[in-house]
């Protein structure tokens, strides 16, 4: 695709059951070449979207465009060019991983029987799961499901892989090499889209995100512009909270102290707005009014403050 052409582009796509709406009028603008997270609580409509996005089920209205094509009109052009993971993985329990994957690889018609082994073995290495190729799926842990789901995916080249929750169930190595992969798919020239309700992940994995909260779009764009909206504030541990507020107020600062725990002291901590202070200034200050400093910190923004912002509701922020 052209450089700075979108992957998947929408134009208030919109999803109604009966009365309900699922996913209202949203515009998404997902980057070829992205690791694009598409974050929001659990409920909130990512799933819906992404198998609108896929042809897996009808708009209710609005546009859709995938790699730069009609969807789904040019369903049968652009699905060769796309792999998934939706809902979870579903497998023959009785088979083989890698007979498993035999299997899917056989249904598609885009796919060459003369490469069939070299594809399949080459795709279970990639997530990690050749030792595990004669396995039973059955014997297979959530985690080892979730790998030979991505496995699938990758069976042919893919210009779009869509993820839906990809590290559900993995344990911490699982999760890493999960992102790993991604990492690597994307500097290949993937666009990878990664629905997930884990902060942690999308932040460490994706380049851009966009945030869902019932059925609306709430934010979009790069990691870094979701951050800037939110608050840098500076923070200061000390036993001279009295005083220390004194001096962040006479920098032009709002100070506020938390209650220090049993033994501890308190922290006093106030927002930087427009740069009102540099941090070093600040702690010339703390120290020439004779303030004990037990620790000093400045505090970016974080998403997880700017999605509870947005959306009122809390997400998971560890696996």
């Amino acid at each position: 695709m052209p450089v700075g052409a979108l992957a998947i582009e929408t134009v208030g796509l919109t999803k109604r059951f009966g009365q309900q709406v699922a996913v209202n009028g949203i515009n998404l603008a997902v980057p070829s070449g992205a690791v694009f997270g598409f974050l929001g609580p659990n409920g909130s409509g990512k799933t819906t979207s992404i198998r609108m996005l896929l042809g897996l089920t009808q708009a209710t209205s609005g546009e859709i465009r995938v790699l730069g094509e009609s969807m789904p009109v040019r369903l049968h052009e652009v699905l060769p060019r796309v792999g998934a993971l939706v809902e979870g993985p579903a497998f023959y329990p009785f088979l083989s991983g890698d007979a498993n994957l035999r299997r899917l690889d056989t249904a598609d018609p885009h796919a060459s029987r003369r490469t069939r082994s070299t594809r399949v073995a080459s795709a279970l290495e990639r997530v990690g799961l050749s030792h595990a190729a004669g396995k039973k799926v059955g014997a297979y842990s959530l985690g080892m499901k979730q790998r030979l789901g991505i496995a699938n995916a990758l069976l042919q080249p893919r210009d779009l892989l869509v993820l839906d929750e990809p590290t559900n169930g993995l344990d911490p190595q699982g999760t890493r090499e999960v992102r790993s992969l991604v990492r690597s798919l994307a500097a290949e020239g993937t666009t990878v889209f990664v629905s997930s309700h884990l902060l942690a992940e999308v932040e460490q994995m994706c380049t851009h995100a966009a945030v869902m909260s019932a059925g609306n779009i709430v934010a979009q764009g790069t990691l870094t512009q979701l951050r800037e909206v939110g608050e840098t504030r500076v923070r200061v541990r000390t036993p001279d909270a009295g005083t220390a507020e004194r001096v962040l107020a006479g920098l032009g600062l709002a100070p506020v102290t938390s209650l220090p725990g049993e033994g501890e002291d308190p922290w006093v901590s106030a927002p930087l707005v427009g740069g009102a202070a540099e941090p070093e200034l600040i702690v010339n200050a703390l120290v020439s009014a004779g303030v004990r400093i037990r620790g000093f910190s400045i505090e970016e923004p974080s998403l997880e403050e700017r999605f509870v912002a947005l959306t009122g509701e809390g997400f998971d922020v560890v696996q």
